[in-house]
């Protein structure tokens, strides 16, 4: 009897279901520049050169981590795409990009439609959120490879900057303040230190916790924030300096990204509020307030460098914002300093 592709575990039939399931969900992220519809071999977007003089394309590619083993542990991935996009579009807004496009990949080890529809629903709600087209993407069935409820997905955004308006934090002096964007949460870093601490075992991720106000597993799946439509506006009203997307490495690793050598940053932690998810993991993780701010962003998700005198205008666009810090002379090699 011959062997068919479908008995080594790859369907072909499935996949065009899955990709005719997602398509109303892909099209509603279209902007007027996209060229293409869904399933041509590659994605066109046409730039409007007009509007700038020396245009500068920005990409950023990034995935979700081990957060994707909570929503395979709890079965639930409708918001799982929001994160694979939101790592990729804030990482570019932090350059002064307006995202444009972005493409995603999913790999799976059983091609389910509905569970792949739903992923790329998650997806297609990210670009929403950023005002980007998703013009393509791959969705990979690998038999042996993953099992079969496993899958990974990953993702790549393309934005653009007039190049006069690059923003990359060399100008950055002492005196100059940040000001934070809260975060929802974990966001999509730390899981592999937060599955450590919060689900030893399966049922810990269906516990009730009265503090979170949610159980375990569904205070880990809270999508990422997405800080286009809060800071995009900003470009046209105040000179920003520098700006921080606070991912893996925490406040500790990811400012000094930023800023040039000579200078510091002194932070206030008594300026906003933390998520509850981070007080409860340090309880009971018994870790470190250093090991904290140096793994997760600790409710601040993004960050904006300004001069004081342009604090206000940023504070009054964005009204869950709040002065975190200032940038004070270096006098030693710790270029974070928390207090």
């Amino acid at each position: 009897m011959a062997i068919t592709y479908k008995d080594a575990g790859v369907d072909i039939d499935a996949g065009n279901m899955a990709v005719e399931k997602m398509k109303s969900y892909v099209k509603k992220t279209f902007r007027p520049e996209v060229l293409t519809d869904l399933g041509s071999f590659a994605g066109l977007f046409a730039l409007d050169t007009k509007k700038y003089k020396e245009p500068v394309l920005i990409a950023g590619t990034d995935g979700v981590g081990t957060k994707l083993r909570v929503a395979m542990l709890l079965d639930k991935h409708d918001t799982i795409g929001i994160d694979a996009v939101a790592m990729c579009v804030n990482d570019i807004l932090v350059q002064g990009a307006e995202p444009l496009f972005f493409l995603d990949y999913v790999a799976v080890g059983k091609l389910k439609p509905d569970k792949v529809a739903t992923i790329v629903k998650g997806v297609a709600e990210g670009c929403l959120q950023s005002n980007c087209s998703l013009i393509g993407g791959e969705t990979a069935e690998m038999p042996g490879f993953y099992g079969e409820d496993e899958y990974d997905i990953a993702g790549f955004a393309v934005g653009v900057a007039e190049k006069s308006k690059i923003i990359n934090g060399l100008g950055l002096t002492e005196g100059d303040v940040l000001i934070g964007l809260p975060s929802t949460g974990l966001h999509s870093n730390g899981y592999s230190l937060a599955r450590r601490i919060l689900l030893e075992n399966e049922k810990n991720a269906q516990t009730y916790v009265e503090e979170l106000g949610m159980t375990v597993g569904e205070a880990m799946l809270v999508p990422t924030r997405i800080y286009v439509k809060d800071v995009k506006p900003l470009f046209e009203k105040v000179d920003i300096k520098g700006m921080c997307h606070i991912t893996g490495g925490g406040l500790i690793e990811n400012l000094p990204r930023v800023f040039p050598k000579g200078i510091a940053v002194k932070i206030d932690t008594k300026t906003w509020q933390k998520p509850p998810i981070f007080d409860f993991m340090q309880k009971i993780g018994e870790v470190q307030d250093d090991e904290m701010y140096r793994v997760f962003n600790m409710g601040v998700g993004f960050v904006i460098m300004v001069k004081p005198s342009d604090a206000d205008t940023v504070l009054q666009a964005c009204p869950d914002a709040f002065m975190m810090g200032k940038f004070v002379k270096a006098t030693d090699d710790k270029t974070v300093k928390i207090y």
